[in-house]
């Protein structure tokens, strides 16, 4: 039987420097998240016998991870994955920092402060009370609901559940619905901690591929509909605007077909909104998926607002609500007061606050466009007419290679395989459009070096710089 460690070297092969490539095959495994810190590694014996190599060559492979801190060997206990102690730190332009490109997060919005020192008011008034907010404070929830309503999606404010962010939210969703050994459909590339999500609930991942925006790019409608058929998965999970990490968008009508097939088949739609009102020049602007039929939806404002502001949202039926607030507390008790508060400031200056992510993003799209044009100038921009990144065909380049040469380098870049539920796509690279352009600037330069450095064969160091999560 083929180990997990096996199946996610999948095609691994090396025909010189066999135990280097394959450590640093399992090196990218474990800073991807396909391998986990703590797992059990095969034995030495048995990793040979499944790939068809010599055991001094796995021992070889072992002690080099061993040696860069990435692998702990301890006799009669076996070897698991590590990850060395070390920290990472914020961009700066002008010093030698790592530029961590696994986030793809605009920063803080100029009015949060402003927004937080007004909320200390209201949560003034809130410390008689107990504190405890299962399903989130009426005012929070009456604008959430009205966002909804002038976006073509009529809400009540009781079919919103505020959450601690939109991750928070998936978790509570999968808690009340979840259908552990059951298929859950969900896109191939998608955002790699809901995928997490999933695995960890026991469902079995069936993808649906979507191809980078602009002509013949997005889903593939026939696809989506054969799949909810044959294999009617007991729910999907779906980015249907602005698509993490392609940005694209699914057009109206297809999100009506989708909707209608679901309900023949008995599939929970789950759709996440939180890139729904990251738009730049797209020039069109889609109702709520729920407009076209049953879905739950989930929001965020960290992707709007700050990374930091730990508030997101359900939008369920009232019926869905009830099943979300039983299965709640089993999670936590509710979402902090205090940043409630604040969120509600921020809504209620909404356009302004979307104007500013407009126009941070339109510079970070720019910035990306010119630095690709001068350090990769073999790699096209896509179009990205709105959402958090490009999402970059690298053509016969690995993204696992260019990942750890450009760790050397100092820049965290999150292969393409890192993105997709089977681990396939290897020659696409997610690169965020949210940083400041110096960032940007400073970050396509090392990007343009390692892309070199692949091109002409040079070998990673298998020794430097730790791991971060994909946001």
């Amino acid at each position: 039987m083929a180990s997990r460690l096996g199946t996610q070297l999948g095609e691994w092969r090396a025909t010189t420097a066999v135990a280097q490539s394959l450590a640093d095959r399992i090196r990218m495994l474990l800073l991807d998240g396909r391998i986990t810190v703590g797992e059990r590694l095969p034995s030495e014996r048995a990793l040979a016998a499944e790939l068809g190599r010599s055991r001094a060559t796995i021992a070889r492979a072992y002690e080099l991870l061993e040696a860069g801190g990435y692998a702990d060997r301890v006799h009669g206990s076996g070897t698991r994955a590590a990850l060395p102690a070390q920290r990472i730190h914020r961009p700066s332009p002008a010093g030698d920092d790592v530029i961590d490109f696994t986030i793809a997060s605009v920063g803080s919005t100029p009015g949060l402060h402003a927004a937080t020192v007004r909320a200390l008011d209201r949560v003034a008034g809130l410390l008689g009370t107990p504190g405890y907010s299962l399903d989130g404070l009426p005012e929070l929830r009456e604008r959430i609901a009205a966002r909804y309503t002038a976006r073509g999606l009529p809400t009540d404010p009781a079919q919103i559940v505020v959450t601690s962010g939109a991750m928070h939210a998936l978790t509570v969703v999968l808690a009340a619905f979840g259908a552990r050994g059951r298929a859950a459909m969900v896109e191939q590339p998608s955002f790699p901690h809901a995928l997490d999500a999933l695995r960890r609930t026991g469902h079995r991942l069936v993808p649906t591929p979507v191809t980078v925006t602009g002509d013949g790019g997005g889903w593939d409608a026939s696809h989506l509909v054969d799949t909810l058929r044959t294999q009617r998965p007991a729910l999907a999970y779906l980015i249907v605007d602005f698509h993490n990490p392609t940005g694209a968008t699914m057009p109206e009508l297809e999100r009506a077909r989708l909707a209608a097939v679901a309900r023949t088949t008995g599939t929970l739609l789950v759709i996440d909104e939180t890139c729904a009102e990251l738009d730049i020049d797209r020039g069109w602007t889609p109702r709520p998926f729920a407009a076209h039929g049953p879905a739950i939806l989930i929001g965020s404002m960290s992707k709007i607002a700050w990374g930091g502001m730990r508030i997101g949202w359900i939008r369920a039926s009232l019926p869905q609500v009830r099943q979300l607030l039983d299965a709640r507390p089993s999670i936590d008790l509710g979402t902090p007061l205090l940043e409630q508060c604040i969120a509600i400031e921020l809504l209620d200056d909404m356009d302004a606050l979307l104007a500013r992510a407009r126009t941070r993003l339109s510079a970070g799209r720019s910035a990306v466009a010119a630095g690709l044009a001068a350090h990769l100038p073999e790699v096209a921009m896509p179009e990205v007419p709105g959402g958090l990144s490009a999402w970059l065909d690298l053509g016969g380049t690995s993204s696992t290679s260019l990942s750890l040469a450009a760790r050397d380098r100092g820049l965290l870049l999150p292969p393409g395989p890192r993105f997709s539920p089977s681990g396939v796509l290897d020659r696409f690279a997610r690169i965020p459009i949210t940083w400041e352009p110096e960032v940007t600037a400073l970050a396509c330069a090392r990007l343009g070096d390692a892309w070199r450095a692949v091109r002409s064969g040079e070998r990673p160091d298998s020794t430097r710089l730790a791991a971060s999560a994909v946001v």
